[in-house]
């Protein structure tokens, strides 16, 4: 009698890559099959917007990560391979600013609402909405000059150091400013920091902010439209003068919004 003996066989492939630290890594996926994982939790996996049966995961890379390399693995019901982000300083430069003083160093009165501001959109940004608003690629929502880039070190009033966090867009007040795609506006007041500040909720994890606002024309709650107009650019808040500060927040994480923006938009 002959026995028939089946061997499966797992083959484990090992990926490199460099990531550079505010960047978002796009992992495109083969089949519907196919899982990634990070420090043993699933990623979450996105419909390909324009491919059937294709899906894409998204790692973003924080500006101050710690880590030298990420580790994901991808399995499918054949094998397992190991993706190794090696994770590299942007060697972003430096600026100094001069701001209101009460903007680096805040009265004591404003505390507790800087403090709730914060807890705000901490609990915004860890928000996973299921539903994808968007359909069409992601735009800029300025086509002016780039004043600032995202990254750059910053140096308020010689002593408050800290990171840019978004994009710079040169926006005389009362510029038209338009949402970067479909969404719903989950913030629309005044900040403290960010002054007059639209943040729109794109769905699975996506989020965009406007900020230094001298105009807001939509509620929260309200359903936008790709390159609807959200206000008008301003000077409000922490600022040397009139500009837009557009900033793209993926799984909680700042990141550079044009690189994201360029990383979505080639899926198309």
């Amino acid at each position: 009698m002959f026995r028939l003996l089946l061997v499966f066989v797992f083959v484990t492939n090992i990926f490199a890559y460099d990531v550079i630290k505010g960047t978002t890594f796009l992992l495109k996926l083969k089949n519907a099959d196919e899982k990634v994982f990070k420090d043993g939790v699933e990623l979450v996996k996105l419909k390909h917007p324009t491919k059937k049966d294709s899906y894409f995961v998204l790692v973003p890379v924080a500006y101050k990560t710690k880590e030298k390399t990420i580790e994901l693995l991808r399995k499918n019901q054949n094998n397992t391979s190991t993706i190794s982000l090696h994770v590299k300083d942007g060697n972003y430069p430096k600026e100094t600013l001069k701001v209101n003083p009460k903007k680096v160093k805040p009265p004591k009165e404003e505390e507790n609402r800087i403090y709730k501001e914060y807890l705000e959109s901490k609990k915004i940004y860890a928000t996973f909405t299921p539903k994808r608003y968007w359909k069409e690629p992601f735009e800029k929502p300025m086509s002016s000059k780039i004043t600032s880039s995202y990254g750059n070190a910053r140096v308020f009033n010689g002593s408050l150091k800290s990171f840019h966090s978004g994009t710079d867009f040169r926006a005389p007040t009362g510029s038209v400013i338009r949402v970067v795609n479909d969404g719903v506006v989950v913030v629309a007041s005044n900040r403290y920091y960010s002054g007059n500040a639209i943040i729109v909720d794109h769905g699975e994890g996506i989020y965009s902010s406007y900020s230094h606002l001298s105009k807001i024309d939509v509620k929260v709650g309200q359903k936008v439209s790709k390159h609807e107009k959200l206000g008008l650019s301003g000077a409000t808040g922490r600022v040397t003068g009139p500009h837009l500060h557009f900033s793209i927040i993926l799984q909680s994480k700042k990141i550079d919004p044009l690189d994201f923006i360029v990383k979505i938009n080639n899926l198309y």
